[in-house]
């Protein structure tokens, strides 16, 4: 055997530890917290303290091992348990409230979007459908600083099967109305996705398959479904899709979408098989389970509790068989179009198919790593951007604690404190 150089073998023998290196008091904040989940598949760090420094993470860590600089900021949100901020993947900004987003008062806006969105701890949303030039306004706003809110994403104007309009929405203004592109050929259906990609969307949305008047389901062509998919994937940008049912969730694997912004219902019991899980594995689509929007939607048609859970149990079903198999999970509950803005009972929901720490997951890494930003945030980590929640209460006893917020922060600015 060779003998190592004497200086090999000191190194060798001494501890090895990470140092921290020097922050500037003034621009640094500290954060206390009974707990820390620094990633879902991590284990939680307790009695921990997370510092902050110019809007990144600086270190995190027991308190006994972080230091914290003479004369930094203490933030004002209790100790509690720590978390990365998260991501709503299905919102809209269609709301009434929301016009005119570049001329309204910030603090009105501010209002608004905290009562939808940053009081819940949604540091980053998805826009899954609004009229693009005004929530791309309201983004830009954001981004100025002028008003307190979340990243925004937007998806902007949808794309319709021909004469495809939902029934849903056909209470809607009749100017709004006739702005929904419902293109009959790939070349238009092309035209229109360029148009709304070059007003700043950052994502496709395609109606795939739509009930309309008289609840028949239209659906949207495979030609014209796949031909925006190639156009938005050249052009790098996710294309998202409404299902409806199984053949539309068939038609928007076989045109290569990104992401299915919910799960399906049927009249009768709809259950998601290996084939088409393994499909949308192959795809490689993350699913949005939206599971309490179907007791909202049928509530407003009259439909018992009784049906509401057995629909309801369908789809826990679809998203607790697509996680099994490893699938993709985005939270999301689509706030804008649901009026009631509080997730707790889709937590509540999601947990019977999925661990707490599979929810933090879809609320965090998950969109982080299909949005191609895992290396920026989604974790507790030094180097990521400082977003931040800070929960009352442990998400692992009890997965509707995730609703209970105490701050939020972005960039290490506090946007929600209770």
């Amino acid at each position: 055997m060779r003998h190592l150089p004497f200086w090999l073998l000191m190194l060798c023998a001494m501890p090895f530890a990470h140092a921290q290196a020097p922050l500037e008091p003034s621009k640094t904040l500290a954060l206390v917290a009974s707990r820390v989940y620094t990633a879902p598949d991590a284990p939680p760090i307790d009695d921990a303290v997370v510092l902050v420094h110019e809007g990144r993470i600086a270190a995190v860590g027991p308190r006994a091992k972080v230091v914290v600089p003479q004369g930094a900021a203490k933030a004002s949100c209790p100790a509690g348990v720590i978390v990365a901020g998260f991501q709503n993947s299905h919102v809209h900004f269609t709301e009434e409230k929301f016009a005119n987003a570049a001329k309204q008062p910030a603090r009105v806006l501010e209002g608004h979007l905290e009562a939808m969105l940053t009081r819940y701890g949604f540091t980053t949303v998805l826009d899954t459908g609004s009229e693009v030039r005004n929530t791309v306004a309201l983004r830009e706003r954001i981004a100025r600083d002028e008003i307190k809110g979340p990243r925004i994403f937007t998806a902007g104007m949808p794309l319709y099967p021909p004469k495809g309009i939902p029934f849903y929405l056909l209470d809607m203004p009749a100017e709004f109305l006739a702005q929904l592109p419902q293109p009959d050929a790939p070349e238009a259906a092309i035209a229109a996705a360029r148009a709304n990609l070059d007003a700043r969307a950052d994502a496709t949305k395609l109606f795939v398959a739509t009930p309309v008047k008289g609840r028949r389901i239209v659906y949207m062509p495979r030609e014209i479904a796949s031909a925006v998919a190639r156009e938005t994937h050249r052009r790098q940008r996710l294309v998202v899709a409404h299902p409806t049912d199984v053949e539309g969730m068939r038609i928007a694997i076989d045109s290569g979408v990104d992401v299915l912004v919910h799960t399906t219902l049927g009249d009768e019991k709809l259950v998601w098989d290996e084939a088409l899980i393994r499909d949308l594995l192959t795809g490689d689509i993350a699913v949005i389970p939206t599971l309490k929007l179907w007791g909202y939607e049928l509530r407003k048609n009259g439909v018992g509790q009784g049906i509401i859970e057995l629909a309801t149990g369908d789809t826990i079903e679809q998203l607790r068989a697509f996680a099994h198999e490893g699938g993709q999970v985005l939270f999301g509950t689509d706030v804008g179009y649901m009026s009631d803005y509080d997730p707790t009972e889709e937590y509540r929901l999601m947990a019977h198919a999925l661990t707490p720490m599979q929810i933090l997951a879809s609320l965090t890494t998950a969109p982080a790593a299909r949005w191609k930003e895992d290396t920026r945030r989604g974790k507790v980590a030094a180097g990521m951007d400082a977003d931040l929640v800070i929960l009352e209460g442990d998400p692992a006893s009890d997965p509707r604690n995730f609703a209970k917020v105490a701050c939020t922060l972005r960039q290490g600015r506090v946007l929600y404190a209770r």
